[in-house]
């Protein structure tokens, strides 16, 4: 969550004040002007993620050596358009231009999502075995693994497919770290982050003057992703206008800017994913048939974790014990009850819901073991999530009975708001079908707060 986000800004020779000074979401922000600073107060007091202006031929050197020294911090690249290629290249994990810096809602979603995505590259760094950070001994997990390595060697489209929280991102990147093109970037976009306007600038890039505003060049996404891969995730929530520019790139390889009369050429790798039923959604209209069959051209499905229970047991091992680092503290250890407990459960946010409920005991469990009665208050704590199947139809609740319950069972009323939220977010999504826009509406929100509490929530 950005509340809790630790940043630090390098900024050789300059004095003016950063905008990121009045954006009250970060919790500490600290701005280094020397590389020593920088390595020491990392060394010191990490932080989660290291935002680098693009002022002198020592920046894209300085994210090199951030992205080998500290693979487990989010690197943010900060500067001019023509410099952000480049940055991507050196390792930087998402780019900030000065117009998402004007805007303070953007500029800490780039940064929450730098800092998610240092999490994962740390942890697949950690891994001992060549799992490619998705981890799992289960036979569905090997085949998984085994087709990326297939995968891989091809430079043809990929499209990822499974449920939310499964490891699409890992699995894309897993491909690109094994492909021809894992020295070029591999540039992530989140379809579904962006509204539907600002997604084809975003992706193909304008010229100057291009709409109201465009006062430079700007390159998109397929651009800054040459030599390499570009990673489209929701793709199912992309505009029909989108989709025909899109299909026209994969079939030609081809695009051009918003505004420009020239036509460009790219050799990126284009690597989807999707939890959404595209072959249903294409007999809907809401989806091109024939840009449907562009991106199925290879296909890894994710199994979700109530697929591979087998797999619980070393997944969480692997998160308390990465919990456990972190805090500088030993490791807690399950009981067999407890492991069972964890095994019983339906898991609907796959590896995600189940890290971040690893999370919650790992600070909230004393004694050193975590018991059956500990992860049994934890699931049925989060109302929407409990361990027995729930009722064809049914939706969540949150259960607020508090009569005859002892004092040590109530909870702040943070908690009661934050799971009644969740569960409102989870009946909106499913009511939905997972249309982001539609869930929105039916929540009385706009998309940028649904995708905050989204976020905030570990559900994107």
């Amino acid at each position: 969550m950005a509340e809790s986000l630790r940043v630090l800004w390098y900024a050789a020779r300059r004095s003016t004040p950063l905008p990121l000074g009045t954006v009250p979401p970060i919790s500490s922000l600290l701005q280094l002007s020397e590389a020593s600073d920088l390595n020491r107060s990392l060394r010191h007091n990490p932080a989660h993620v290291v935002v680098v202006e693009l002022d002198s031929g020592r920046a894209t050197q300085l994210l090199r050596e951030l992205a080998h020294e500290w693979p487990e911090v989010g690197l943010v690249a900060f500067g001019a358009d023509e410099q952000l290629p480049a940055a991507y290249a050196a390792g930087a994990h998402e780019v900030l231009s000065a117009t998402l810096a004007a805007d303070p809602s953007a500029m800490v979603d780039v940064i929450a999502r730098a800092a998610r995505r240092g999490r994962v590259a740390g942890e697949a760094v950690g891994s001992a075995e060549p799992d490619f950070g998705l981890l799992g001994s289960s036979k569905p997990m090997q085949q998984v693994r085994e087709l990326i390595s297939k995968l891989a060697v091809s430079s043809a489209t990929v499209l990822v497919r499974g449920e939310t929280g499964t490891g699409k991102e890992l699995v894309a990147k897993a491909i690109h770290d094994q492909s021809r093109k894992s020295s070029g970037p591999f540039v992530p976009l989140h379809a579904a982050a962006l509204p539907h306007e600002l997604l084809e600038s975003e992706l193909f890039g304008y010229e100057r003057g291009a709409f109201t505003g465009a006062t430079t060049a700007k390159p998109g996404r397929v651009e800054l992703a040459a030599g390499g891969s570009l990673f489209l995730d929701e793709i199912a929530e992309i505009s029909a206008s989108v989709q025909t520019k899109l299909l026209r790139l994969l079939q030609e390889r081809e695009f051009s800017r918003l505004g420009a009369t020239r036509t460009l050429k790219t050799d990126t790798r284009f690597i989807t994913a999707t939890h959404r039923n595209l072959e249903l959604m294409a007999e809907r209209g809401e989806f091109r048939q024939d840009l449907l069959y562009r991106l199925n051209v290879l296909t890894v499905w994710l199994p979700p974790l109530r697929a591979r229970r087998e797999d619980i047991g070393e997944l969480a091992e692997h998160f308390l014990g990465r919990f456990a680092a972190q805090r500088g503290e030993p490791k807690l250890s399950l009981e067999p009850a407890a492991l069972a407990a964890l095994g019983a459960n339906r898991w609907p946010g796959n590896v995600r819901e189940l890290a971040n409920v690893l999370e919650r005991l790992s600070v909230l469990t004393s004694g050193g073991v975590i018991r059956e009665a500990d992860v049994r208050a934890e699931l049925e704590g989060r109302g929407a999530f409990t361990t027995q199947p729930s009722k064809a139809g049914a939706e969540p609740r949150a259960d607020f009975t508090t009569t005859h319950a002892p004092a040590s069972s109530v909870r702040p009323l943070k908690d009661h708001l934050q799971k009644a939220e969740r569960a409102a977010l989870l009946r909106a999504l499913e009511r939905a079908k997972g249309n982001r826009t539609i869930a929105a509406r039916l929540l009385g929100v706009g998309r940028r707060t649904l995708y905050t509490k989204l976020e905030e929530h570990d559900l994107l």
